[in-house]
């Protein structure tokens, strides 16, 4: 070693011995902490999910912290023994965009570097959640049969639900979507969900409103950031006339979200478990008795539809809430004709058919889209039922802008329908809607058209252009509790609004395009 190197290291020596003097080493990872006689403690933790550039995060609105890349990270500032901590997302991340949400990022150092803070991202603001659908039915016979990769939902893995508890239970950070969820629905904390927690929907907008747990910004969700939720591993209990649930498989994931099953005890039935929404339809004329709708979710009986919210008017409906925050642009398409009979959302990454087609009944439907070669592209199916209902455009109706409930984008074939009028068809998904036999012989559609009933020897709107219901895929026949002619042709239909009953439903395929 040479003598300017000793005589370096000599001097180093000096200032060290002076700064220990004047109690400012002995420092623990993250940056000086003055000598007061208090402990200072670093504040970090781990990112996961994140691709591009910009994120930024902040501690106590005051440090901020540029993030490169996944891994660890902490801040630079140390804090105090005994001190709070706060860790959010001062910008989300850029080129590609994304969204990043701080899972447990707040909190009281307590003799120890803060270490756990979870930081997970999401790339592209619409990823569409998998159904969680893993089994494959007889269209003929309903019984379960071993999936073999013709075109069913379960022949495809789409991105699996995937979620984050918080540490008290109270949250539930979807993966996913970059969503955050409260996890109750047991909102007046009288440990029992029964119809107690039920608000109107004017009401339920308002309770989401007024949380500031987390202190995030809380909203009523829209009807697709609810949809978000639906898990179709769900049974349809709709024959079901007993009041014990412990045996019901709800149509959401309750090892992470608590569900609503209907109150018997005040005389509702085990299936109202309606959540609202802020979705309003858009027609003029609401849907039953003219009452104003609001599309919801039953995470009972697997179903969105249109329910009045404002009927009786002395008494209207009320509905389960779940609150939401996190993503704001979840649920807005970003479509883009690509002038070879296709249209790409690049929110969700999805690629459609420009047109449609009129199946003859479910398999149909299936062998059709598994034999489209539209565009040049061979590997088109028939979308799920959350891939299907993803391009809803819930602010057209037939009654409101003389369209379906559908960006002008994708085109849409109107017909007369069973009351007379101009309207558009139901679509299919390859989707099973499972009863509580264990029978998976009905599919799901979503209504781009009317939802039609036949209630009160009328046939009308009961549940609005975008609700999404089932039926036989290969027999309407055995379900229809009657048939009925007003003029327009003979129609079957079932249940107690009277839904029709189509066989003919249409077809519009789709294919995985670029990633969001």
């Amino acid at each position: 070693m040479g003598a300017q190197a000793v005589e370096t290291i000599g001097y180093m020596s000096v200032i060290l011995a002076v700064v220990a003097a004047l109690g400012l080493v002995g420092c623990k990872e993250g940056g000086a902490r003055p000598s007061t006689g208090t402990d200072y403690y670093s504040i970090g933790g781990s990112v996961t999910g994140y691709k591009g550039s910009g994120l930024v995060l902040q501690n106590n609105s005051g440090d901020d912290l540029f993030i490169e890349t996944d891994g660890s990270f902490a801040f630079s500032t140390p804090i105090a023994d005994g001190q709070s901590y706060e860790v959010t997302v001062l910008e989300q991340p850029g080129s590609p965009d994304g969204y990043c949400n701080v899972i447990d990022g707040g909190g009281r150092v307590s003799a120890g570097d803060i270490t756990g803070i979870a930081v997970k991202c999401v790339t592209g603001f619409y990823n569409v959640v998998d159904t969680g659908q893993d089994k494959c039915y007889s269209s003929a016979t309903g019984s379960e049969v071993v999936c073999r990769g013709i075109g069913y939902d379960a022949d495809y893995d789409g991105r699996q639900p995937n979620y984050t508890v918080s540490a008290d239970g109270d949250l539930v950070y979807d993966n996913v979507t970059g969503l955050v969820w409260t996890q109750a629905t047991d909102i007046d904390g009288n440990g029992s969900v029964d119809a107690n927690d039920k608000r109107t929907q004017p009401e339920a907008a308002r309770y989401c409103a007024g949380l500031s747990y987390g202190g995030y910004s809380w909203r009523l969700p829209s009807i697709k950031e609810l949809v978000s939720l639906m898990d179709f591993r769900g049974v349809d209990p709709s024959g079901y006339s007993g009041s014990d649930t412990s045996a019901l498989t709800p149509f959401i994931d309750d090892t992470v979200l608590e569900p609503g099953f209907g109150d018997t005890g005040a005389g509702e039935r085990v299936i109202d478990g309606q959540y609202a929404s802020s979705t309003l339809y858009t027609s003029p004329k609401g849907t039953l008795f003219g009452a104003g709708t609001m599309f919801g979710v039953n995470f009972v009986d697997g179903r969105i539809k249109g329910y009045p919210y404002d009927f009786p008017t002395d008494n209207p409906h009320a509905f389960y809430v779940r609150c939401v925050t996190g993503n704001p642009a979840y649920g807005a398409n970003d479509l883009v004709d690509n002038g070879d009979g296709t249209v790409s959302d690049k929110a969700t990454g999805l690629m459609w058919e420009q047109g449609d087609y009129r199946s003859s009944g479910f398999e149909d439907a299936i062998s059709y889209c598994e034999a489209a070669a539209t565009g040049g592209w061979s590997d088109w199916r028939l979308p799920n039922v959350k891939e299907l209902q993803s391009i809803v455009d819930y602010g057209r109706s037939p009654d409101s802008t003389d369209s379906a409930a559908l960006d002008p984008l994708l085109g849409a074939t109107s017909f007369t329908n069973e009351a007379g009028e101009k309207d558009w068809g139901f679509y299919w998904a390859s989707t099973s809607h499972v009863n509580d036999m264990g029978l998976g012989d009905n599919g799901i559609y979503v209504a781009f058209g009317r939802a039609l009933g036949y209630f009160n020897g009328e046939v009308v709107d009961v549940h609005g252009a975008g609700a999404q219901r089932s039926n036989g895929k290969s027999d309407i026949t055995r379900q229809a509790d009657g048939t009925a002619n007003v003029g327009y042709g003979a129609f079957y239909y079932h249940g107690p609004q009277g839904d029709l009953l189509r066989l003919d439903n249409m077809v519009r395929c789709v294919r995985d395009s670029d990633a969001p």
